[in-house]
């Protein structure tokens, strides 16, 4: 691998929109609320809330990529103090050369946002929380999907992004991670004494990058990279 990957903190700013369909689904409402009773004054207040939670934001992503060992208690990432602990990351990763560590936010002033909102317990709380966990899964997307590109460059093939709290893999983990890719200084994302993330519309995860492409990548549909993926546009995939 050549260096342009290994070790590298790659970081982006880019601003995203919320994905309204995904939104309206964490609100327990299908796109666009045609199977609810949901009259036009609430599908504006509905829709200010999350042109109010974009304007809030600051969408921020960053990784960092490093080598594997095997170890007694895990798996190493080679030059940090981190071992994944756990048989389904083991699995998850098995064969895997690399592995890509991520964190991405919707930044600290969303989160200030949210505790207000939150107190008021109307409609547009609930709106700007489900706005949040959506853009928050578009950056974290948006972050794989550089991850997937820059692999392909030097020849590699990625799996789907896994994070801690999945299966056996500790929460516990999350300051570790956060403290090797210095996710406090770049995106402002600290954790509680109980390891979640604050802000927490924030979004942690590590994909394996392969010499030979993973079974999963049979097509582009329906997978969650689909709309950000910028090897598509380029006429190429992940999975060949």
């Amino acid at each position: 691998m050549g260096t342009q990957l290994l070790g590298t903190v790659h970081i982006n700013r880019e601003k995203h929109a919320v994905d309204r369909g995904e939104a309206l689904r964490y609100m327990g409402m299908s796109d666009g609320g045609e199977s609810q009773e949901v009259d036009d004054a609430l599908r504006q207040r509905i829709e200010d809330s999350f042109t109010h939670c974009e304007e809030c934001s600051t969408p921020a992503w960053t990784y960092r990529v490093f080598p594997l060992q095997e170890t007694d208690e895990g798996l190493a990432l080679v030059g940090t103090v981190l071992v994944l602990t756990g048989d389904d990351i083991r699995t998850h990763l098995h064969g895997a050369k690399y592995c890509a560590v991520m964190a991405a936010t919707c930044g600290l002033a969303n989160e200030r946002e949210l505790q207000i909102q939150s107190a008021k317990g109307t409609v547009e709380a609930l709106a700007f929380d489900a706005a949040g966990s959506a853009l928050a899964e578009t950056t974290a997307s948006a972050c794989n999907a550089a991850i997937v590109e820059d692999a392909h460059e030097q020849g590699l093939f990625c799996n789907w992004r896994y994070s801690p709290g999945y299966g056996d893999l500790p929460l516990s983990l999350q300051p570790q991670i956060l403290r090797i890719l210095e996710a406090e200084k770049l995106l402002g994302i600290t954790t509680t004494p109980a390891h979640l993330m604050v802000p927490t519309k924030s979004v942690t995860a590590l994909v394996g990058l392969f010499d030979q492409p993973q079974e999963q990548r049979k097509s582009c549909q329906g997978c969650s990279l689909f709309q950000e993926c910028t090897l598509r546009t380029k006429g190429h995939t992940c999975y060949q």
